[in-house]
């Protein structure tokens, strides 16, 4: 008997799929990941299953896939993290096999290469992320621009780095399951940095780190208060480190090196103190007679996690945003 597939959406941004038709999963999975996919193995009878929460330049799913299923598929233009439970893969890409078992935390293959994968009983956790917002993340200047960053590695530098990745993706996963929160264009854009930057520190790569020579020449005081005088004017926006640093038109290096010199924080972090004003200035200004909440506000100003908005609002201000709404 099959069990009809099903790819309507649960909620906003949320897509459950279910069959016990092979021929469906092929075509489910063909459509999901946007390339050439060779499946064999493959039988009736079995269920398949796939749960999905997006967040438009990343998703984080849940997958079933029984039996032993052999899979070659092309090129992405997505990075695709695995962490198996139970089961079993193997994988070759660039003439290097590997095996990997429940417990594991990996890149699936190098997006720019083809790869031959078999999974045996699988059940266990993906995440997608674009490449261009790796690539944004980790670039160094604006004469360089959105280039490609290379893994040196697909596993994690360490069991400790697999286990901040673990924690990234289970808080990520909660912020696409509030409907509410993954509705603001400036919590998916922070969640998706966050989530690219945790790439970057989990699995080693060719980025560039340190800030360069001309990066520290560059990191005056009138490149500081560019960056300030940017940030100021686009709270609002959903901007990220590159863009504060194509303003003040210097490195991403040399903006991060400018802020932690002079006010011995980041550019993110000065972002985030000042999109906590406008928040509390909203507080302040908004009656809670109208139905607005904290959680609201908190979201539209891009603070996904109500318990970490209430602990840096209080330290801030030394009450609680629920206070400043309802007392002013």
């Amino acid at each position: 008997m099959t069990t009809p597939a099903s790819g309507a959406a649960a909620a906003p941004g949320r897509i459950e799929f279910s069959t016990t038709d092979s021929e469906r999963a092929i075509a489910y999975l063909r459509q999901l990941y946007r390339t050439s996919l060779r499946i064999t193995g493959a039988r009736d009878g079995h269920l398949y299953q796939h749960s999905r929460v997006d967040g438009g330049s990343f998703a984080i799913s849940n997958v079933r896939v029984p039996l032993d299923i052999c899979v070659r598929r092309d090129t992405l233009d997505s990075l695709i993290i695995v962490q198996i439970d139970s089961g079993r893969m193997e994988r070759e890409c660039g003439g290097v096999s590997e095996r990997f078992l429940a417990g594991d935390i990996f890149v699936d293959a190098a997006p720019s290469l083809s790869a031959n994968m078999r999974t045996l009983g699988v059940e266990g956790q993906t995440v997608m992320l674009d490449l261009g917002v790796l690539a944004q993340v980790a670039a160094t200047s604006p004469a360089r621009g959105a280039g490609p960053i290379r893994l040196t590695s697909f596993r994690p530098r360490s069991p400790l780095a697999g286990l901040q990745w673990q924690r990234t993706v289970t808080l990520l996963r909660d912020v696409l399951e509030n409907t509410d929160a993954s509705a603001q264009p400036l919590i998916r854009g922070s969640a998706a940095r966050l989530l690219a930057a945790t790439v970057l520190t989990t699995f080693p790569n060719t980025a560039i780190i340190d800030p360069t020579a001309q990066d520290r020449r560059d990191a005056t005081s009138t490149t500081l208060r560019r960056a300030i005088a940017f940030i100021e004017q686009h709270p609002h926006a959903d901007i990220s480190v590159a863009d504060i640093a194509a303003a003040a038109n210097v490195s991403i290096r040399a903006v991060q090196f400018a802020f932690r010199r002079q006010l011995d924080t980041t550019p993110m972090a000065y972002l985030r103190a000042v999109r906590l004003d406008r928040a509390h200035n909203e507080l302040l200004a908004t009656d809670p007679g109208h139905g607005e909440t904290v959680t609201g506000i908190a979201a539209r100003w891009g603070f996904y996690s109500s318990s970490r908005f209430a602990a840096q609002y209080r330290r801030a201000y030394g009450v609680t945003p629920r206070h400043t709404l309802h007392h002013g």
